[in-house]
């Protein structure tokens, strides 16, 4: 069944991707991204994955901010990511790539941080993504996690397949320490978004 909802995630994503950088949703994560740099606090040089990467924005700006920085962008959606492999100003720095959050295709502690915007709302099973993002982080790496916490007055909505959940603070911490994870702090972004900062334990 999760299968399944995989698939259809999938294919409801690339039918969005040709349309998907119009103006309302470039100012708005323009917007975020600029916020979320404010925290970000990197290694040089940083090697970082973009979880749920889209069109591959986030990326693109981190690169330009950080000259030492190397990427990898992973997302469900062969669209998307043809997008993002189009709109790559960065190559051979940034690449991108087909994969599933709750089955990542990397080794233990290969990153220095994990970034996923407005994505992690899709995910069935948030807890093992959780647990696939600390397992590829290095020991003192860091996860940023940016996304809505409620909108309206649901706890989910049915805009896509499987339909779209949305997770407090408190359960976001909740997901990290079972994933080994500690919790640095919660940052509103841009109206209900949050900004959740996590640290992997040294190991």
């Amino acid at each position: 069944m999760t299968e399944e909802i995989f698939e259809k995630k999938a294919s409801f994503f690339d039918r969005w991707a040709p349309n998907y950088d119009l103006i309302f949703t470039t100012i708005f994560y323009q917007s975020l991204h600029k916020r979320l740099l404010s925290y970000l606090t990197l290694p040089h040089p940083s090697y970082v994955l973009d979880l749920g990467c889209g069109t591959g924005r986030l990326l693109n700006r981190l690169a330009r901010n950080f000259s030492d920085l190397q990427g990898i962008g992973v997302d469900l959606s062969p669209q998307m990511l043809k997008e993002a492999r189009e709109n790559n100003q960065h190559h051979p720095r940034l690449i991108y790539t087909q994969g599933n959050a709750e089955c990542l295709p990397f080794a233990a502690n290969q990153f220095d941080a994990v970034f996923n915007t407005i994505s992690f709302l899709h995910y069935p099973n948030p807890q093992q993504v959780f647990r696939e993002v600390s397992r590829v982080l290095k020991p003192q790496g860091q996860f940023y996690l940016v996304d809505y916490i409620q909108l309206y007055s649901l706890n989910s909505i049915p805009f896509s397949p499987g339909g779209i959940n949305f997770y407090s603070p408190q359960q976001r911490e909740a997901f990290a320490n079972n994933a080994g994870l500690i919790t640095q702090g919660h940052y509103y972004l841009l109206g209900r978004v949050v900004l959740s900062i996590f640290v992997k334990h040294l190991s």
